[in-house]
């Protein structure tokens, strides 16, 4: 882990009673750890559904031309990149 570094942050007193009944159950964990274990599984889960939501477009964005290469039965790789390329193109331009 990098160097830490001091940080002040301001919330509701309900939300600190809260966080210190944790630490209360949890031995030999600080307020401080509490708080950097529950950013960092912030951050992670945040980047977890940013990953999850660009595969989605991507799967989105690839179901037409899997429509399109099923409706015209292609058989030749040429043909298939051909219309791949095509459809790329009227992608970019939307």
């Amino acid at each position: 882990m990098s160097e830490l570094r001091r940080v002040v942050i301001t919330m509701p007193d309900t939300l600190l009673q809260e966080i210190d009944g944790m630490v209360a159950l949890e031995k030999g964990v600080s307020r401080s750890q509490l708080v950097l274990e529950a950013v960092h599984r912030f951050l992670e889960e945040r980047k977890r559904r940013e990953l999850r939501d660009q595969m989605k477009m991507g799967y989105l964005s690839m179901a037409g031309i899997n429509l399109q290469l099923a409706e015209e039965g292609l058989c030749s790789e040429e043909d298939v990149d051909e219309v791949v390329q095509v459809y790329l193109t009227a992608l970019e331009g939307e």
